[in-house]
């Protein structure tokens, strides 16, 4: 595969191809599709975990980070959470023909407005196998072809999933370019399939910062981007009255997932002055005895004596990491200032029982998702009712945060007349 312009200019003919006949399809036959491969990943299962191992041998000998390593693996709990997703999203309602609104004009002309697929998506991540067929069953759904793009840690797992969709789309009459896998991992045939506008309509990159920033440099296709997740909690004053709640939240929002390695994880916490005293060595306790490496401001430190000292750029940074850093602020207005500067936009949580405080913070936060008496971990597609996700979009068009099928349509414009003319 040597002329990665004629490879990837193919891959992009043969998705537009596709996407026209999956503009057309019924929403009855896309849920079949779905269901089928459901099926198939869980009567895969043999040939998905032995594709899998030779990954994760790969990774272990090239001595990857072991959370992303843990983030690589498949296990029969996840060959059954791959094919549950797939299942739910086959059970949801079809955005596809969805009317947004409609109304007639004094002339008589009727203006519909309509969901309609975006056309061919072309979406790089990284690591979790689970998320080509996540990302491939919410592209059926939505009527759109997809071209993935996945690490080279994951190259041999995602090729055996891919080929399962492939085979399940081609006995049900559908055209198996619906989903295409690149099967080379060499980062060359990048720049030219970044140049592919004329075939690809939305690039979703799903991966480190530095790979976002190298898509959307390289790209003349519209980019929605999944930038980095740099969550914070805000304890407010009066969350001395529900430690219980505080304490479980935040070694949840930070520990619930090996390594804390992904990016609805809590970075950062900030206390209210008022309730630092009672609250934050007890928090900083429960984090430490999970291993979590804790870092504060001088005001953290001195009711904290072992955290380590902050420096400034701790603050913008995603640790992606048993790693968290603690500041006390003086009121809601400072945390919210602190989030809206330093913040990546993802998702932010506020514990309080003061509904002014927390009316504060869910206005003026600008975030895609803001929780409020809740871990960040439920900023994800799943646990919104979507299935899945394509990504966490922190951009503000024309997505934002978790993206199910209806964030990969758009609409248009239907005008009914009956003989008008202008």
């Amino acid at each position: 595969m040597q002329d990665f312009a004629e490879y990837v200019l193919n891959l992009g003919k043969a998705a537009r191809k596709a996407s026209g006949q999956l503009a057309g399809l019924r929403g009855d036959v896309k849920t079949t599709v779905l269901k089928k491969i459901a099926a198939a990943i869980r009567a895969n299962r043999d040939i998905l975990l032995a594709a899998n191992a030779e990954d994760v041998a790969a990774a272990q000998k090239a001595e990857m980070n072991p959370a992303l390593i843990e983030r690589l693996k498949l296990n029969d709990k996840r060959l059954a959470a791959m094919a549950d997703g797939v299942e739910q999203i086959a059970a949801q309602i079809d955005p596809v023909g969805q009317i947004l609104e409609g109304y007639v004009r004094p002339n008589g002309l009727r203006i519909t407005k309509m969901r309609v697929p975006i056309g061919v998506v072309l979406f790089f991540y990284e690591s979790r196998p689970n998320v080509t067929s996540d990302a491939a069953a919410l592209c059926i759904k939505s009527g759109n072809a997809i071209i993935l793009r996945g690490g080279k840690e994951s190259i041999h797992s995602n090729l055996a999933i891919a080929k399962i969709i492939s085979k399940s789309l081609s006995e049900s009459g559908i055209d198996p370019a619906t989903v295409q896998l690149i099967e080379s991992t060499d980062r060359a045939l990048v720049p030219p399939l970044l140049k592919l506008d004329k075939y690809i309509d939305l690039v979703i990159p799903r991966g480190g910062e530095s790979l976002i920033r190298a898509v959307v440099k390289e790209s003349t296709i519209p980019v929605l981007k999944h930038f980095t997740g740099n969550c914070h909690i805000y304890v407010h004053e009066d969350a001395a009255k529900m430690e219980d709640q505080v304490r479980k939240i935040c070694v949840n929002a930070k520990t619930s997932y090996p390594g804390g390695a992904v990016c609805n994880a809590v970075e950062k916490i900030l206390f209210h002055k008022d309730a630092a005293a009672a609250l934050l060595p007890k928090v900083c306790a429960d984090l430490a005895a999970k291993g979590v490496e804790i870092r504060g401001d001088d005001r953290t430190r001195s009711l904290y004596p072992s955290a380590k000292p902050t420096e400034e750029a701790d603050w913008p940074l995603e640790y992606l990491s048993l790693i968290i850093a603690i500041k006390v602020v003086d009121s809601v207005d400072a945390a919210i200032t602190h989030i809206n500067e330093y913040g990546s936009h993802h998702t932010d949580a506020i514990l309080s029982n003061s509904k002014p405080a927390i009316e504060q913070f869910v206005t003026r936060i600008d975030s895609a998702s803001v929780l409020v008496n809740a871990s960040t971990r439920f900023a994800d597609g799943g646990e919104y009712g979507l299935g899945a996700e394509i990504g966490i979009s922190t951009d503000k068009l024309h997505a934002r945060g978790p993206m199910g099928a209806t964030d990969l349509t758009t609409y248009k414009w239907i005008v009914t007349g009956d003989g008008h003319t202008r």
